[in-house]
C-alpha cells in the first residue's frame, strides 16, 4: 500500500525545488500532484452549491399549494387536494 506524502515547492522555470527536507527514496519513480498552494483551503464549485443546497423553508401546503405560491392563483378547495 502507498503512502502519500504532502510538500511544498517552487517551480524555477525547469525543475521543482522542494522547500525543506525531502523524505524519498532516491532513483524512485513517484507521481506528483501540482496544486497552487494559494488554492488549498478555496471552496470548490460543488462545495459552494452544497451550500445552497436543502430544504426550503415554506408553508405545510407548499407542495400541494406550489401554484398559488408562485403564480399567485388561488388556492385549491379543501376536497380537491
Amino acid at each position: 500500500m502507498s503512502e502519500t506524502k504532502t510538500l511544498h515547492a517552487v517551480f524555477d522555470g525547469k525543475v521543482l525545488q522542494p522547500e525543506g527536507a525531502v523524505d524519498l527514496e532516491q532513483n524512485v519513480r513517484y507521481i506528483v500532484t501540482v496544486e497552487r498552494k494559494e488554492a488549498v483551503g478555496k471552496p470548490s464549485l460543488w462545495d459552494i452549491l452544497r451550500e445552497f443546497s436543502g430544504t426550503v423553508e415554506g408553508s405545510k401546503d407548499w407542495s400541494e399549494e406550489h401554484d398559488h405560491y408562485l403564480y399567485g392563483v388561488p388556492k385549491r378547495e379543501e376536497g380537491h387536494r
